[in-house]
């Protein structure tokens, strides 16, 4: 597994949790407390037992706690800026989410992202199918998502789906693509840093 996923989670619980937190889990999976190096990669397994000493920790659904990675990671403003140039509104956002692998692996060309494909079943309903070897990439494009509904100002009920196949999906239903005023967004990136 790339180092960054690994980070990403790392984090994730220090930013929510705190470091009291972040150390307990490390040592439940037997890690440094240090944490990962972003750039460097990790046995899949590691990935695993860091999810679950999480879990456990936390006493949390694995999928909420995945939703709730993938609403951070929206957050962070790196990210972000690469997830807002997919459109200038919500819809845009989501017709553009067949390339967010690609766009991702043009920055990390061996982060192993999922493929995703969006699948239009009616003007305000879609449903997008996320394939990866990982599971749970579903409940972390849910929490995606839901974030940057509210990035983009959107009203939108987002879930998790099922499909024929038992693939993850994501089922979005576009309630109203300008509900509220969005954050702010430039695509230069402002000067004296981060708004």
């Amino acid at each position: 597994m790339h180092g960054l996923i690994n980070k990403s989670i790392q984090a994730f619980l220090r930013a929510n949790y705190g470091q009291r937190l972040w150390l307990q889990v490390a040592e439940r999976v037997g890690f440094e407390s240090e944490g990962f190096e972003a750039m460097l990669r990790y046995d899949d397994q590691l990935t695993e037992d860091l999810l679950q000493a999480s879990i456990e920790a936390l006493d949390k659904p694995r999928g909420a706690l995945l939703e709730d990675i993938g609403a951070y990671l929206a957050s962070l403003e790196p990210i972000r800026r690469l997830l807002r140039f997919g459109g200038e509104d919500y819809w845009e956002f989501l017709q553009s989410l067949d390339e967010l692998q690609g766009r991702g692996q043009m920055t990390l060309p061996d982060l192993e992202l999922p493929e995703l494909t969006l699948r239009t079943e009616r003007a305000d309903r879609f449903l997008l199918i996320v394939r990866s070897t990982i599971n749970g990439w579903g409940a972390v494009m849910t929490g995606l998502l839901r974030a940057m509904a509210d990035d983009y100002g959107a009203l939108a009920m987002i879930e998790q789906a099922d499909t024929a196949d038992g693939q993850e999906a994501v089922q979005v239903v576009l309630l109203e693509a300008t509900f509220n005023e969005g954050r702010r967004f430039e695509l230069a990136r402002p000067v004296g840093g981060v708004r």
